[in-house]
């Protein structure tokens, strides 16, 4: 057995959410000078850009001041074509491809359900023959959402899940680990039909917040737990931001059926930053 196996067997033995539990508590920590030395090596190490980041290493409070950190204005700029769309985050293009059957791709070899993703055969059948991109967010991007394209929050469904590492090697080995693991769904109403956008959680994912609600993930309950808004007006303008990660993980992007039409140049694997195109509208 060699070390990516034992890797990936770990991932079922480990006590993912203890762990993810005792990284939180540290992260959310104000502990001074060694807050200040964790970053600066977490920076060192992982290559992140600091001179986009909105603020010194020393204003950050808690790692997760800096993990979830802003960026500088004109950092990032959004596609102003008005049929364009746009990259939601930071990171590698993990997938992308057309929704058949109610499957789409995790990696080379390895599928899953929509039904299963969104945790809601109704939510499901929006997006049959549509569109799919995954993005996989590393420990040295920036870490917060924005949306693709305007629309607005019809609802959002929180549902439980395990916490398995997101890393490509667990990815391509560990069977349906997005549809397992615990994740946010995001459903909105758009020009161009409904749009579900859903933060999937990991291990060391210490919280998922959503700019309208807080803290989504973790969460005590059991089973799926969905909330509507027919009261509020909550909208969004193209690569308006909705939400961020403590810690990294994974965003997927679902579109609805003829809607839109991916960039040829999207290739997996690519890095990908927030605000750039990512295709067009139909």
């Amino acid at each position: 057995m060699d070390i990516n196996q034992l890797k990936i067997y770990g991932q079922y033995l480990l006590p993912k959410r203890a762990i993810t539990r005792l990284v939180g508590y540290a992260a959310g920590a104000k502990l001074g000078e060694i807050t200040t030395l964790a970053i600066q090596n977490f920076a060192k190490f992982y290559r992140v850009n600091l001179q986009e980041a909105d603020g010194k290493i020393t204003d950050y409070k808690t790692f997760n001041d800096f993990f979830a950190r802003r960026l500088k204005s004109g950092a990032r700029s959004i596609d102003n074509n008005d049929n364009s769309i746009v990259f939601p985050a930071d990171g590698r293009i993990s997938a992308f491809g057309e929704l058949k059957e109610n499957i789409q791709l995790q990696a080379k070899g390895h599928y899953f359900s929509t039904d299963a993703l969104l945790a809601s055969e109704t939510d499901s059948a929006l997006f049959d023959d549509g569109k799919f991109i995954t993005v996989y967010l590393s420990p040295s991007d920036y870490h917060r959402v924005h949306i693709p394209f305007a629309g607005k929050l019809i609802k959002m469904t929180y549902v439980p899940g395990e916490l398995f590492s997101v890393n490509p090697l667990y990815v391509k080995n560990i069977p349906e680990l997005f549809s397992r693991n615990e994740r946010v769904v995001c459903i909105f109403e758009t020009p161009i039909g409904k749009m579900a956008i859903i933060l999937v959680g990991a291990a060391i994912v210490r919280s998922i917040y959503m700019n309208w609600c807080g803290i989504v993930a973790p969460n005590k309950a059991n089973e799926p737990q969905t909330y509507e808004y027919p009261l509020r007006d909550i909208s969004f303008h193209k690569g308006d931001e909705i939400g961020k990660f403590m810690m990294g993980s994974t965003v997927i992007c679902l579109f609805e059926k003829d809607k839109i039409k991916f960039d040829e140049a999207l290739q997996i694997e690519r890095h990908i930053q927030m605000g750039q195109k990512m295709g067009t509208i139909l």
